[in-house]
C-alpha cells in the first residue's frame, strides 16, 4: 500500500505544479482583461469632447437620448463611481448599445463573429499546410533547395496582406475567374482571403520550424533511429517534427494577434462580413461603444489562446514540468 502511494506521488506533484501554473496564468489573464477594460474606460473619458457625443458618434444628440445615455453610463456621477458602473456592465456581459446601428453591442458582435471565426480557422489550416511541408522538405537540405523557399518566405513577410489580397483578387478573380471576387459566403470565398492572411505567419513559422528541425536532426536519438534502418521521411515525421514544433508553439500567441489584426484589413479588401468590417464601420462612424466591445472581445480571445498555449506547452515539454517547484 505504501509503495502504491509513493508511486502516485510524482504524478500528483506534477498535477499540482500544472494546477499552480494554470492559476498563475488565469491570474495574468484576468489582469490583462482588467487592463483592457480600464483602457477602454479611459479612452471614453480622456478623449476630448462630450462623452455622450463620443458614445453615439453624433453631434447634437436629442435631449431624451442624452438623458438615457447619461443615466445608463452614470455620466452625472463621480469618476470612480462611473468606473465601477462601467466595470459592472462589462462583468455582466453588457457592453452597451451601438447608437449608430441601433443594436446592443453584444448582438452586433455576435452577428459578425461567425464569418471572422471561419476566416481565422481557414487561415490556420492554410498556414499549417504551407509551413509544415516547406520546413520538412528544406530542413538540412542543400542551399539550392532552400534558396527558392527562403525567397518566398521573405516575400511573405515583406508584402502587406492588403496588397497581396489585391493581387490575388486581380489575378484569380478578375482575370482567371477561378474564385468569386467579393463578399462570397461559401468555402470558395474563403480561399483567397485565407491565403492573403496566412502568407506572413506561414513564412515566419516555416523559418522557425526549419531551424528547430535542423537542431533536432543533429540530436543523438535521431542518429540512433537512422542506425536502426529508419527511412529519412519516417525520421523527420515521427521523430524530428514533434521536437521541432516546440519552438513554434511559442509563436501561437503572436500568430493570434497577427490574425486578429490582419482580419480587419483582409475583410475590408474582400468585402467580407465579419468583425474586421464591423470595426472599420465603427471607427468610421465614431461608434465608441462598438469599438470598445470589439477591442474587449479581441483581447479576450488573445488572452484565452495565450493561456491555453502556455499550459499546453508544459504538457508537451516535460522539462518545463520538472523544472517548476
Amino acid at each position: 500500500m505504501t509503495g502504491a502511494v509513493a508511486d502516485r506521488r510524482p504524478g500528483g506533484a506534477a498535477l499540482n505544479r500544472l494546477g499552480g501554473a494554470a492559476l498563475r496564468r488565469l491570474g495574468s489573464a484576468v489582469l490583462v482583461l482588467w487592463g483592457a477594460v480600464t483602457l477602454a474606460f479611459l479612452a471614453l473619458h480622456l478623449t476630448s469632447g462630450d462623452p455622450v457625443d463620443l458614445l453615439t458618434g453624433l453631434r447634437g444628440t436629442g435631449d431624451g437620448l442624452r438623458e438615457e445615455i447619461t443615466r445608463e453610463y452614470g455620466l452625472d456621477r463621480p469618476l470612480p463611481v462611473q468606473y465601477l458602473t462601467f466595470l459592472g456592465h462589462v462583468l455582466r456581459g453588457d457592453l452597451g448599445d451601438s447608437y449608430v446601428l441601433h443594436l446592443p453591442v453584444r448582438t452586433a458582435i455576435g452577428q459578425q463573429l461567425g464569418p471572422t471565426l471561419q476566416l481565422l480557422g481557414a487561415t490556420v489550416l492554410v498556414t499549417i499546410a504551407l509551413a509544415v511541408p516547406a520546413a520538412l522538405l528544406t530542413a538540412g537540405r542543400p542551399r539550392w533547395v532552400r534558396t527558392p523557399v527562403a525567397l518566398l518566405e521573405g516575400l511573405g513577410v515583406a508584402v502587406p496582406a492588403f496588397w497581396l489580397g489585391t493581387l490575388l483578387l486581380a489575378l484569380f478573380s478578375f482575370r482567371l475567374r477561378w474564385f468569386p471576387a467579393l463578399g462570397a459566403p461559401g468555402l470558395d470565398g474563403l480561399v483567397l482571403p485565407a491565403l492573403a492572411l496566412a502568407a506572413g505567419p506561414a513564412a515566419v513559422i516555416t523559418r522557425v520550424l526549419r531551424r528547430g528541425l535542423e537542431r533536432t536532426l543533429d540530436e543523438p536519438f535521431v542518429t540512433t533511429a537512422r542506425a536502426r534502418g529508419l527511412g529519412e521521411a519516417a525520421v523527420r515525421l515521427r521523430h524530428a517534427l514533434r521536437h521541432g514544433l516546440l519552438p513554434v508553439t511559442t509563436l501561437v500567441g503572436w500568430l493570434t494577434g497577427s490574425l486578429i489584426g490582419g482580419a480587419v484589413v483582409v475583410e475590408s479588401v474582400f468585402s467580407r462580413q465579419g468583425l474586421g468590417t464591423l470595426a472599420v464601420t465603427a471607427v468610421r462612424n465614431k461608434d465608441l461603444p462598438l469599438v470598445i466591445g470589439i477591442v474587449l472581445v479581441a483581447g479576450l480571445v488573445y488572452t484565452v489562446v495565450n493561456t491555453a498555449v502556455d499550459l499546453s506547452y508544459r504538457l508537451v515539454d516535460p522539462r518545463l514540468r520538472t523544472s517548476e517547484s
